[in-house]
């Protein structure tokens, strides 16, 4: 169950997509957002603290702070001054799920250091928001598969998702497996959980494993993609490309991340 959504935003740039995003969510799950701001200057912080005002009225949802047992969404806002590697994973260690902005978001290079940061060092799962506020999420749920430990702890914290979801497609690719369990065994497994999924093996997109895995989770009309991140390190995928950054860079859709 998700109660707690930290969403960390570095400044304006993708802020509203994340938090109209982290939104929706914290209505499914009647769960409580906290908007962190890491200032850098005054200037900086209060205007991201006006956007926030702003956005929570718009989308009415209440502002104030969590309490044991209490009913209904709500949102808080704080910010601190320390360095975002720094604080950012320390505050996603007791939040159930990171919403993020998009890393592509304008030109503000911290988004995506927000994102590597809880990433790499929570030991939460992340959701990176799209550029546009999607219509709905987790109704129809694509899980890119590749029998990898980033995969499989994906699919465990997506377990009260797929449960709630209409529809549930695996999507699995030749050069996307690792060694590791396959996509029917995935299939069986989810259904001891009360989950039926089928799956399917995409092709890549003009030699792109990760063109291919969007353009199937586009075609099954998924508002959500859940995978493992970074099965090869990071700087192996910055270097020579890979499945994660192409979906980091690229997807329209909320994806669901996990390490």
């Amino acid at each position: 169950m998700i109660k707690k959504l930290l969403v960390p935003v570095p400044g304006p740039s993708g802020a509203e997509a994340a938090m109209a995003t982290a939104v929706m969510v914290a209505r499914l799950w009647d769960a409580h957002i906290t908007v962190l701001h890491v200032r850098i200057d005054d200037q900086r912080a209060q205007a991201v603290r006006n956007l926030f005002n702003t956005t929570m009225a718009s989308l009415g949802m209440p502002i104030g702070e969590a309490s044991p047992g209490g009913g209904g969404s709500m949102a808080s806002f704080g910010w601190v001054t320390s360095r975002e590697a720094d604080q950012l994973p320390q505050q996603a260690r007791l939040s159930d799920l990171i919403v993020v902005p998009h890393p592509e978001a304008g030109d503000d290079a911290s988004s995506s250091d927000a994102l590597h940061a809880v990433l790499f060092d929570s030991g939460r799962p992340v959701l990176i928001a799209p550029h546009a506020v999607p219509r709905s999420i987790g109704t129809r749920i694509c899980i890119g598969w590749n029998g990898t430990a980033e995969s499989s702890s994906a699919v465990y914290v997506l377990t009260p998702w797929l449960k709630r979801a209409a529809a549930v497609r695996i999507l699995s690719a030749e050069g996307y497996q690792r060694r590791g369990p396959g996509a029917a065994e995935l299939a069986e497994y989810l259904s001891l959980h009360g989950v039926e999924a089928d799956w399917v093996m995409f092709p890549p997109v003009g030699g792109v494993v990760g063109a291919g895995l969007l353009a199937a989770a586009q075609q099954f009309d998924a508002d959500l993609l859940a995978m493992g991140a970074y099965s090869h390190s990071r700087w192996r995928q910055m270097i020579l490309g890979g499945v994660t950054r192409h979906v980091l860079a690229n997807a329209t859709l909320p994806v669901i991340m996990n390490r």
